[in-house]
């Protein structure tokens, strides 16, 4: 396959079962989208959707959390970044909130999102070089490898690392990252409080407590 971006998703199911429609990346818009993590009081969350719960055909938190930021991109022109930043604040503010680690993709432009520290969110910035780029995450669940990217900047972003380049970095808590056409990063912390109604691992029903210990 070819293509400029790609987003590997291995989903352990916290929020709805193990359905095709319930299943990472969702697409809206002509993007893709992923989630870490877990979003509750969803009820007051399709409320505020209202109409826009017509983007949503499955039963996870994650699909709504990209409707939102789909709605806010709407208003606001296109403006991904700032749809994300309008998003994550109200949810930060409203929801109950164990983790919105969040990777979204155009077939041009790469956002992610790491909030809080819960889970952790990693970025590689690999210029050109003479080695494909071939990584790996633990236990073999993820294998990524691309002959051509030897020759092309690239930036990969894992939610562990996934090989021993010192040159990974772990995300600032609230730190909102874009990666541009040119592999280009701009970085900024969008979420610089802990969210107003924190989650830990004893609020979460069992099957969420067992998809977040991974």
């Amino acid at each position: 396959m070819e293509s400029t971006t790609f987003i590997a998703h291995v989903r352990y199911a916290s929020t709805g079962g193990l359905e095709m429609r319930n299943t990472h990346p969702f697409e809206q818009d002509g993007r893709l989208f992923a989630h870490n993590g877990v979003v509750e009081g969803l009820d007051l969350l399709d409320e505020y959707l209202g109409e826009d719960m017509a983007l949503v055909s499955g039963d996870t938190d994650s699909e709504r959390v990209f409707a939102l930021i789909t709605r806010e991109a709407r208003k606001n022109g296109g403006d991904v970044g700032a749809a994300i930043e309008s998003a994550a604040r109200w949810i930060a503010d409203k929801l109950p909130l164990f983790a919105l680690n969040l990777i979204l993709i155009t077939k041009d432009d790469l956002w992610a999102l790491r909030y809080p520290s819960t889970h952790q969110l990693h970025v590689l910035s690999r210029k050109p070089c003479d080695r494909d780029l071939e990584h790996a995450g633990t236990g073999g669940r993820i294998h990524v490898r691309s002959p051509d990217l030897s020759t092309t900047s690239t930036v990969v972003v894992a939610s562990e690392q996934m090989d021993d380049d010192p040159h990974w970095r772990m995300l600032e808590s609230g730190e909102l990252l874009h990666a541009g056409p040119d592999a280009t990063l701009t970085c900024r912390v969008i979420l610089p409080d802990l969210p107003a109604h924190p989650l830990t691992l004893s609020d979460l029903r069992p099957e969420a407590v067992a998809s977040q210990r991974s």
